[in-house]
């Protein structure tokens, strides 16, 4: 038996827990991934990058008859119903995508987004506050809401 000194033997302790745990907390906060092979949400995914935000729509609700708990198609639905002026339905759709997966971090970007074009600053900051908690080390999602927040306050200043 090899005796080791306190501080060495503890932090030997710690990091095989820490180890022993990784893969249980490995997938906390992380994105569910969308169905890729599902035509409607790749049909809905091609009308948001061309900006046609109606066509957007009709496949991604196709989409949703196919997989009612998929976090995405929510995720985007919220996307096209906001960048449509329709903000009950947005934040709907937002809200069910980030009860689906608390994790979701461009649901959290774009929930924040629209708090902000509602006025709500205080409710876009929450959400960049989940993002900060989720991204410690950052993500694109947290600094993109961190830069439409910090516009929205020199807007308003």
């Amino acid at each position: 038996m090899i005796l080791l000194p306190a501080k060495l033997s503890r932090y030997l302790i710690a990091l095989s827990l820490a180890c022993a745990l990784a893969p249980a907390f490995a997938n906390m906060g992380v994105e569910e991934a969308a169905s890729v092979t599902e035509p409607n949400f790749i049909e809905g995914q091609k009308a948001l990058e061309a900006k046609d935000y109606n066509k957007a729509l009709a496949a991604l609700k196709k989409a949703l008859d196919v997989d009612r708990n998929n976090p995405d198609v929510h995720n985007y639905l919220g996307y096209s119903y906001r960048n449509l002026g329709d903000y009950d339905s947005a934040f709907k759709h937002y809200n069910q995508a980030l009860v689906l997966s608390p994790g979701h971090k461009a649901a959290h970007e774009y929930i924040g987004e629209a708090y902000l074009m509602k006025n709500d600053l205080a409710k876009a900051e929450e959400h960049l506050n989940r993002l900060r908690a989720l991204c410690m080390t950052g993500c694109s999602e947290m600094s993109l809401l961190k830069e439409k927040i910090d516009d929205y306050k020199k807007k308003k200043s």
